[in-house]
């Protein structure tokens, strides 16, 4: 993976895993799982056709299935799985929804509608939280299930949205073409353009407006089922999980912060007060 790619996809993930690893969840199973939804994620950006991508997404179906029958491959993150599933509940279906997810991604990268999206953002990132709620054993809570959900969809935007200026750099437009099209936006002109391209920061308004909306709804399913007057707060053991939100809530702040031009070029920078937002929504039980 390419610098420009590491700092668009990994490193705005890292810092937080980091940070709510040395929180509460100091457990190589946290670094396992994490690491083998990166290494799905990365496929299609890493091989040159489908083809490739295909044969390297059945090795892991294949891995998936071995790992659960005490047999995994000699791989490192393969191994390491293994590892992780011995000490915690890894529901392989979980890992599974991911790879078909993944699969069904090097062929149709482009979305036509919105559910089209949220459909494979639930499988992928909401699913990879179904797995941290699991390692948590929480995952019968249908509360934190359904936050997750949501979260996930939110999550999947944010990155979607940031990395906005690299996939148009590769001719790839990342927005619904429903969104687009009702906002008049060319693909041509965009990847001409960028933040210039006519309509574009309306179309970005309401991509992101989506994924507020839901991470909204995320934090409303706490309240809902608060009770004693906790005010809505998320349950200190399930933190880790949705400190994921910090990120996406901090992001789509700054991007109303440059009116919605997603090629502006400070929403690429690091953000030096992510790290302490993260440590405070952690004590502060809040996303």
């Amino acid at each position: 993976m390419d610098s420009n790619k590491f700092t668009v996809f990994v490193m705005p993930v890292l810092q937080e895993l980091l940070l709510s690893f040395t929180l509460l969840v100091a457990s190589t199973v946290y670094i396992d799982t994490f690491a083998s939804a990166v290494e799905l994620a990365s496929i299609q950006d890493n091989v040159s056709n489908a083809m490739i991508g295909k044969m390297r997404l059945q090795f892991w179906r294949d891995a998936v299935k071995s790992i659960a029958d005490g047999r995994p491959p000699r791989h490192p993150i393969a191994l390491a799985l293994h590892d992780a599933s011995q000490k915690a509940n890894l529901p392989s279906y979980h890992f599974r929804r991911i790879i078909d997810a993944r699969d069904a991604e090097l062929h149709t990268s482009t979305h036509m509608t919105l559910e089209s999206l949220t459909a494979h953002a639930e499988s992928t990132s909401s699913t990879f939280f179904y797995l941290l709620l699991s390692l948590l054993n929480l995952s019968s809570s249908t509360t934190f299930s359904h936050a997750a959900s949501h979260l996930g969809i939110a999550q999947s935007i944010h990155v979607l949205l940031r990395a906005l200026p690299y996939h148009a750099s590769k001719g790839r437009m990342v927005i619904p073409a429903e969104i687009t099209a009702r906002h008049g936006v060319r693909q041509e002109d965009v990847f001409r353009r960028g933040g210039d391209a006519d309509g574009i920061s309306d179309a970005v308004f309401e991509f992101a407006t989506v994924a507020n909306d839901n991470l909204l709804t995320a934090r409303e399913m706490f309240k809902q089922s608060s009770k004693g007057g906790d005010g809505g707060k998320v349950p200190q053991v399930a933190m880790p999980v949705f400190l994921y939100g910090i990120p996406t809530r901090d992001y789509l702040g700054r991007l109303e912060a440059v009116n919605f031009d997603a090629f502006a070029p400070s929403l690429q920078m690091r953000d030096w007060k992510l790290p302490w937002r993260i440590w405070r929504g952690y004590y502060k039980r809040e996303f």
